[in-house]
């Protein structure tokens, strides 16, 4: 293959984009490479785990995720808190604003306002996320006492009234969520609040962390997409490690592998553990997420003519 100019025409659609940059070298090779792997893992009828971290959705990525699980593109989703608790806002009419990364944090703090990079969310949104859990948990308490993650997200799922939420869709398509890590925010916050005064509510983690190795099988064709890193995508390989392995794996994130981390680390390093398979059809893209995934996941949904 040789380098090839990328040409822009009039009224050129993002899939003739997505495929010049194929050409182009650098990480437009790789973001051409993820879009076609996405592809090969759809087409095989791999099961497809999709895992973000919470920055994700408070993004405007977020409509997009329960899109994508909507149109059956996602078979499995792991996720940290903060994605479900500003998920749970957005549904219950919060907002979220664009300012800016350099901002006054002091003056930020003094406003009430909390800072994600460049995108704010007020205390108050925090506020109204309390007076939906209370009642929520009450209600979950009074059909049993002691919840596995996934069905209480489940559960929760099936009381929103909206669409672009992450938690709906996925409760109407039968797509589980996890949240391993599900009392680190706010969320944890309301859990153990409420369990002092509710003798015997358990959220149970452990029986979770059984749902998801039960999520699939030594015999299932294995997909993975993984935004960014931290414990949802530790939590989808190993899951997929104890059972043979991935056989198609795309990571999308701006860490770097010489840190040795878990975000850093790439679809090659996780050979050597086996989580993916030597074999497998794999890529890594580096580029922040709100840019490189609406691109990949256009080209994929236009390519699979959904």
């Amino acid at each position: 293959m040789y380098v090839k100019d990328i040409k822009w025409k009039k009224g050129i659609k993002v899939n003739e984009l997505v495929e010049q940059m194929g050409s182009t070298g650098f990480q437009g090779v790789e973001l051409k490479k993820a879009a076609d792997v996405i592809i090969k893992m759809k087409k095989s009828g791999a099961k497809i785990y999709l895992t973000f971290t919470s920055n994700m959705v408070t993004s405007g990525l977020r409509g997009f995720f329960a899109q994508l699980i909507k149109l059956g593109m996602v078979d499995v989703i792991v996720t940290t808190v903060g994605g479900i608790e500003e998920d749970i806002m957005r549904s219950i009419g919060e907002k979220f604003t664009i300012g800016d990364f350099y901002s006054d944090d002091v003056e930020l703090y003094e406003k009430g306002v909390n800072r994600v990079g460049n995108l704010f969310i007020k205390n108050e949104s925090y506020a109204k996320f309390e007076d939906w859990m209370r009642p929520s948990l009450k209600k979950l308490y009074e059909q049993k006492k002691i919840w596995p993650v996934s069905e209480m997200l489940n559960e929760m799922g099936k009381t929103i009234e909206d669409e672009n939420s992450i938690l709906y869709q996925a409760s109407k398509q039968n797509v589980p969520i996890f949240c391993p890590a599900i009392t680190d925010g706010a969320f944890g916050f309301h859990l153990y609040l409420f369990q002092q005064d509710n003798e015997g509510f358990v959220v149970d983690v452990v029986k979770d962390f059984a749902n998801i190795l039960f999520s699939t099988s030594q015999d299932e064709t294995k997909g993975l997409i993984a935004l960014g890193g931290s414990i949802s995508k530790h939590h989808a390989l190993l899951a997929c490690l104890l059972n043979g392995g991935i056989d198609y794996a795309v990571y999308l994130t701006t860490a770097r592998s010489t840190s040795g981390s878990m975000s850093g680390a790439t679809t090659k390093e996780a050979k050597s553990w086996g989580k993916i398979k030597d074999d497998s059809d794999a890529a890594t893209v580096i580029g922040d997420v709100t840019i490189t995934f609406p691109l990949i996941m256009s080209y994929v949904l236009d390519e699979l003519g959904i």
